[in-house]
């Protein structure tokens, strides 16, 4: 047999796989659209058969699962056996009763991607593309909305509870679900593609300190450093991209705080969850619909000094409260905590920069650095590698200004030596053998590290990640 033929009849082959690939796919498409149109019908069906009073009934029940069940089995099944029309398999009944719970009570097509714990983030792009971030990797799911209106729906059974709205007069929101997940939803005619609603979930139990060296996030001296730096009322900033890890980061290091302290937060989104018992949290407000009553970050700022904290811990700063967060620093709040978007510790500080211009006031630049070299004494910088892996990549002392430059210095950092055959990042963290210039302010405070706890250690015996 010639190879041509040989060749011919693999790729013939091929193709009939291929075939029957694309015919299985078209299949699983053309029933999940049939299940999807079946759910919408009956789910409709239920909402006009049902009375208000038996509605509001059911609202009331949704902290029973087992009762609301009992209520949507029973409809459901009544639905069935009076149209034939809708022939559901057996097997498939659980399936659609929970999915029309899920409709009726939660936030539909996602709510099982918001009770998936392995998921951090759900990505919904118009009706049929829904993505999630799970283990710091994109996916596409098959799950799908019914069309615009539908997403519409859900965007509102989220916001209403908030006192929020969303339209075309105010097309874009930033809000949180009430296990503090962070929700941004954006519409037309600013989203082209369709509504889009951004879900970052957060960990139903706060992640400790330990969790983050159990993820390499961060290692045990490290820790110990920044536990000590806290203790010491040390000002932190946090900086880091989008999806790095910031808040995650600015939780853990805030539980350093001691229990006697009172701690006042200020957020647009209350995201942070501290376990002190002295904790005043403090959220922003958007304008109305008349355009007033808008309360920004940079007011509650302002706010907060009059509440006699001890630690003011912003959530982010984004452009002119960087201001007020620096004299508040500089003006008796030692120890307070914020972050900021940055790609490098150096570009923090250059963030910082360009956000005090935004305050409005024409500062000179050196004054300006001036106040963030003496407000600022650490910069913690969290960065998300290729792999979905999140690392503290250095930990810099800012130290004091030198002519027109801010003066800084690694403490520790992490050594990335490029990705195993898996695609995880291989690496390591080491000290740089450099001692703060800040250690006055550990014997202040009574913070006791060893003599020698900074001194550069062989590469091997670090723990590696």
């Amino acid at each position: 047999m010639s190879l041509l033929t040989r060749l011919g009849r693999k790729n013939g082959r091929n193709s009939q796989v291929r075939i029957f690939a694309a015919q299985d796919e078209a299949q699983e498409m053309a029933e999940e659209r049939s299940y999807q149109a079946v759910k919408h019908r009956i789910h409709q069906r239920i909402i006009d058969e049902m009375t208000p009073a038996e509605q509001v009934l059911l609202s009331s029940m949704n902290q029973d699962p087992r009762k609301v069940e009992e209520v949507i089995t029973r409809y459901c099944e009544r639905v069935l056996d009076m149209n034939t029309a809708f022939n559901v398999p057996r097997g498939e009944k659980a399936r659609l009763i929970a999915d029309i719970r899920d409709e009726m009570l939660g936030l539909g097509p996602i709510e099982p991607l918001l009770q998936d714990d392995s998921i951090t983030e759900i990505m919904v792009n118009g009706p049929k593309k829904v993505f999630v971030e799970r283990l710091g990797k994109l996916e596409r799911t098959d799950v799908q909305f019914h069309d615009n209106a539908h997403i519409m729906n859900i965007a509102e059974r989220i916001l209403t509870p908030l006192g929020r709205r969303i339209d075309e007069s105010s097309p874009l929101v930033d809000a949180r679900l009430e296990d503090g997940s962070r929700v941004n939803i954006i519409i037309p005619p600013l989203a082209l593609n369709g509504p889009s609603i951004t879900i970052r979930k957060f960990s139903k139990k706060p992640l400790t300190v330990d969790n983050l060296i159990a993820f390499g996030t961060i290692d045990e001296k490290m820790a110990k450093f920044l536990r000590a730096c806290v203790e010491a009322r040390i000002n932190i900033l946090v900086s880091g991209g989008t999806g790095s890890g910031k808040t995650t980061t600015l939780n853990v290091i805030s539980s350093f705080i001691p229990e006697e302290e009172r701690i006042v937060t200020i957020e647009d989104a209350a995201e942070l969850r501290l376990q002190q018992e002295h904790v005043v949290t403090l959220e922003s407000r958007p304008a109305n619909i008349e355009g007033e009553g808008q309360i920004t970050i940079r007011d509650l700022v302002r706010n907060a000094l009059r509440m006699r904290p001890d630690r003011i811990i912003v959530g982010e700063v984004r452009s002119g409260e960087a201001l007020d967060m620096l004299q508040a620093m500089n003006t008796g709040h030692d120890g307070s905590l914020t972050t900021a978007h940055a790609n490098s510790p150096r570009d923090a500080l250059s963030r910082l920069e360009t956000m005090v211009l935004m305050s409005g006031l024409e500062l000179p630049v050196r004054a300006i650095r001036e106040q963030i070299s003496s407000a600022i004494d650490l910069i913690i910088q969290q960065s998300r590698l290729r792999d979905g892996s999140r690392k503290i990549t250095h930990v810099t002392e800012v130290q004091h200004m030198e002519g027109n430059t801010i003066t800084m210095q690694d403490i520790f950092r992490y050594q990335q030596q490029g990705y195993d055959e898996n695609g995880k990042a291989i690496g390591h963290y080491v000290a740089t053998g450099l001692k703060p210039d800040f250690m006055d302010k550990f014997e202040i405070n009574d913070v006791d590290l060893p003599d020698d706890f900074f001194a550069a250690e062989p590469e091997t015996r670090r723990s590696m990640f």
